[in-house]
């Protein structure tokens, strides 16, 4: 189970840290999108691309999810199982949360140039593919990353 405010944390952030582990015992780290995530303790992320994070899922079904905030200076870390869902069988609702959130990203991003912000030059977000598959995680331990010094109690 996940608290409302992880679940909350997890929902708002633009991207997550995706860790596998492949062939050899290396971690590999991975840019993210979270597109749902329940308090049951379900998380899906879509991938844009079948490559390491999908070779090393294949071969061993270990996950963490990573999220920090570094303005609220806060994070957390979900470990679990992860399996594998093949694009053609996403469900509407899942790829209609995709989009909305890389429009709500291109739309932050223009707003950002707009007032001046620097960024990318261009909207890698409307190059971005389609996705290529599902990751279903089971989450099975939350590491709270703040420091236990710092909390709001």
């Amino acid at each position: 189970m996940l608290s409302e405010d992880i679940v909350y944390f997890f929902k708002h952030l633009s991207f997550t840290i995706v860790t596998t582990q492949d062939n050899q015992g290396y971690p590999h780290n991975a840019c993210k999108g979270i597109v749902k995530i329940t308090p049951e303790g379900k998380v899906y992320l879509l991938d844009l691309f079948k490559k390491n994070t999908y070779k090393n899922l294949e071969a061993n079904n270990f996950i963490s999810v990573t999220g920090i905030d570094e303005n609220k200076f806060e994070g957390y870390c979900l470990k679990g199982k992860a399996r594998i869902e093949d694009a053609d069988k996403l469900e509407h609702d899942v790829v209609e949360a995709w989009e909305k959130k890389i429009n709500s990203r291109i739309t932050q991003r223009v707003i950002n140039s707009v007032q001046g912000k620097k960024g990318h030059i261009s909207h890698p977000e409307a190059l971005l593919p389609k996705p290529k598959y599902l990751i279903v995680m089971d989450v099975d331990e939350v590491i709270d990353l703040t420091p236990a010094h710092i909390k709001i109690k």
